[in-house]
């Protein structure tokens, strides 16, 4: 299927690994110059160095910086982006009771505020040139909160509820705005809750996988080529008529409807 994206423009934010690596890879083999924010950009160039010289451009970004924001918000509008990946890692692991203030700020302030603004940037140039894709990379637990990860699934939570809003406001200007919902994906971040559980229980490592890969009817993790390439038809010019929607990528792990 050609997804007809030649030639269009991607921000990819927390490109450094896991599923913003993923997805900025795909996205450059299906022809997108992506910028690929991180604030470790050396890893960027070590995925991408075998990709065409420009495909992939490195970007500096501390999502946690409203300063670097503001910067890379206004001269990525300068640049001109078709395709927004807002991808942002996740708080610590933590139950909701006892959460201070200081916390819930924090982690607005990380992982909320600066998805908004930089998609509040980009959208004037998508609705003048009449494409545009907003696709936000949340979580199953914004169907389904996992216990032990309070602040994840609040601010993931409050993310949904502005994509939906954002996706009826600009459809008519030939913008899309969804999210997708990785479920178990073979990532660094899932890799390091399961070793932090591991650490809790007194399991190993293995033993909290397995456990894991029991709940899931696939009966593995995802791989992120897996999850980038729902990403990539989102942003596609097929994937038109699709907004306003959460796509679940978790090999049928979630039972809700």
């Amino acid at each position: 299927m050609d997804f007809g994206l030649s030639g269009k423009t991607a921000l990819v934010l927390g490109a450094s690994r896991g599923l913003g690596a993923a997805c900025a890879r795909e996205l450059a083999l299906e022809g997108v110059t992506v910028y690929a924010a991180a604030r470790n950009t050396a890893a960027i160039a070590g995925w991408a160095a075998d990709l065409p010289a420009g495909q992939v451009v490195p970007v500096a970004l501390d999502l946690s910086d409203p300063a670097q924001v503001a910067a890379v918000s206004a001269e990525m509008a300068q640049t001109g982006i078709d395709i927004l990946i807002a991808n942002c890692g996740g708080p610590k692991a933590g139950p909701a009771t006892g959460q201070s203030t200081a916390a819930w700020q924090a982690a607005w302030e990380a992982m909320a505020l600066p998805v908004m603004a930089i998609a509040d940037a980009l959208l004037p140039g998508m609705c003048a040139r009449g494409f545009g894709r907003i696709i936000t990379i949340g979580s199953s637990g914004i169907v389904s909160p996992i216990p032990g990860l309070a602040l994840s699934n609040g601010i993931r939570g409050a993310l949904a509820g502005w994509s939906k809003t954002l996706a009826g406001e600009v459809a008519a200007q030939g913008v899309t705005v969804n999210m997708v919902l990785p479920g178990r994906i073979g990532t660094d971040r899932v890799a390091e809750l399961d070793a932090g559980r591991a650490a809790k229980t007194g399991q190993s490592v293995e033993e909290v996988a397995a456990a894991s890969r029991a709940t899931i009817p696939a009966g593995r993790y995802g791989d992120p080529a897996e999850f980038a390439a729902v990403a990539a038809f989102l942003a596609s010019a097929r994937a038109s008529y699709v907004t306003g929607s959460m796509i679940r990528v978790d090999g049928g792990m979630l039972r809700n409807l």
